[in-house]
């Protein structure tokens, strides 16, 4: 099976390159062509440093675990929580089908088929797919809306209870399909519009959630900000009792025009092949070569691996770090997100700080690095002391976000341990 998708940038119908993908039994291929035009214009840019900008096909090899396709394309695929309600969805419409005596169609789906099930106008970043009959993918459906208003928090939340205990209707799915389905990441969340008409995510808490894990985000994204990191906008809205944590999506400004985005996996030119680790020291080499403004970024990513110590966020693997397009093929750091204290884990990070500390999530080891970032000891000392005194609020900021006291002792093994206690040695 051979498809031809083409592929554009924003909502100005700038045609950017074409995408070819070939599936021959369980093997499949990708292979991307730039359009001559972008080639040649003046704003013409790689859409990843992966896809320089030359002619002819551009072929991906999958490695291990790792996606079909080149890096920013992969970087707007569907997985985790949006992988299971499109697996569910597909499922559902074949079983409806069959009661209905027509042809189910086919029976698996192939890599393409979850590239384009993400909603056209809320897929991350600035990248747009147009099928064979010129339908940009995926293209709401008549009469519906994909991302609701914050208003139907309510019945989005009561869908994603449904297929979390695996007791979800054809019309849960229905409903999903698209507002759940753009977004990476393994919990349950959905695109919405907030009140000021910006598109958002919402995430729900889990049924097997042990503490209030939407709550303990939303703490996180507020000391970030109180600790002078560029984060995305978060905040906490209940719907029916329910705490959601409502983060503002930073690839799209406030009229709508959308942002090029890539992960810092991308950048990187890392497969999501896990065999080896990464470390922050190679997010800093690309920055270097591949930032705006090099050394304001690299000091807010010391800035960002200080607090993730501090109040245990060790969930930052390379798909939790992002860039956008600034000009001219240079990328700037994006907001920080999906951060989260993470009191029941080993306190080690995802991303090493470098290949000689290891994973460990140590003060000794972040002050080990300060000259490969370029930050002078005494003004690593200042971003130091700036973090640990707002991480030192911690409480004060849970209980004005109403989390009770039972809530907040939930999360205390992840800000109150001894690298605190490394952080003010170093400060002092």
């Amino acid at each position: 099976m051979k498809r031809t998708i083409q592929v554009y940038l924003g909502d100005d119908d700038r045609r950017v390159g074409t995408l070819h993908f070939d599936a021959v039994g369980s093997r499949q291929y990708s292979a991307f062509v730039y359009e001559d035009s972008w080639l040649k214009a003046a704003e013409g840019f790689a859409l990843d440093p992966g896809l320089p900008l030359v002619a002819g096909p551009q072929y991906h090899r999958k490695v291990r675990d790792g996606s079909v396709f080149h890096g920013a394309f992969a970087d707007t695929e569907p997985d985790g929580w949006a992988k299971r309600v499109i697996l569910r969805d597909h499922a559902k419409r074949r079983q409806e089908a069959r009661r209905a005596g027509l042809e189910p169609g086919n029976p698996t789906l192939n890599a393409l088929d979850f590239l384009l099930a993400a909603d056209d106008s809320s897929r991350a970043g600035a990248l747009r797919f147009k099928d064979e009959e010129g339908v940009f993918c995926r293209a709401c459906e008549e009469g519906r809306r994909t991302a609701p208003p914050l208003i139907e928090l309510g019945r989005l939340l009561a869908a994603t209870r449904a297929v979390e205990t695996d007791h979800e209707t054809a019309a849960d799915l229905a409903y999903l399909r698209g507002r759940g389905t753009s977004l990476g990441g393994m919990r349950p969340k959905c695109t919405v519009i907030d009140e000021d008409g910006r598109l958002s995510i919402g995430k729900f808490p889990s049924v097997t959630d042990e503490r209030p894990v939407t709550k303990g985000e939303v703490l996180a994204m507020t000391l970030a900000k109180a600790a002078g990191i560029h984060a995305a906008e978060t905040r906490l809205v209940e719907s029916d009792g329910i705490p959601v944590a409502l983060i503002r999506r930073f690839d799209r400004a406030a009229g709508g025009k959308r942002f090029m985005y890539v992960s810092a996996a991308t950048l990187l030119g890392a497969d999501s092949d896990e065999s080896r680790d990464h470390f922050y020291t190679e997010i800093v080499d690309a920055i270097r070569v591949h930032g705006a403004d090099s050394q304001t970024d690299i000091e807010e990513l010391w800035r960002r691996i200080a607090f993730s110590i501090l109040i245990t966020n060790v969930d930052d693997h390379l798909h939790n770090h992002g860039f956008l397009h600034v000009h001219h093929g240079q990328w700037g750091l994006a907001p920080a997100f999906d951060i989260n204290p993470f009191p029941e884990r080993v306190r080690e990070l995802k991303t090493w700080i470098s290949e000689e500390t290891g994973p460990e999530a140590t003060i000794d080891a972040l002050m080990s690095v300060i000259a490969y970032f370029r930050i002078p000891l005494a003004r690593a000392r200042e971003i130091l002391g700036e973090i640990e005194h707002a991480v030192s609020g911690w409480r004060d900021k849970g209980q004005a976000l109403g989390m009770t006291s039972r809530e907040l002792e939930q999360f205390a093994d992840a800000f109150e341990h001894p690298e605190r206690i490394a952080a003010r040695r170093v400060i002092c």
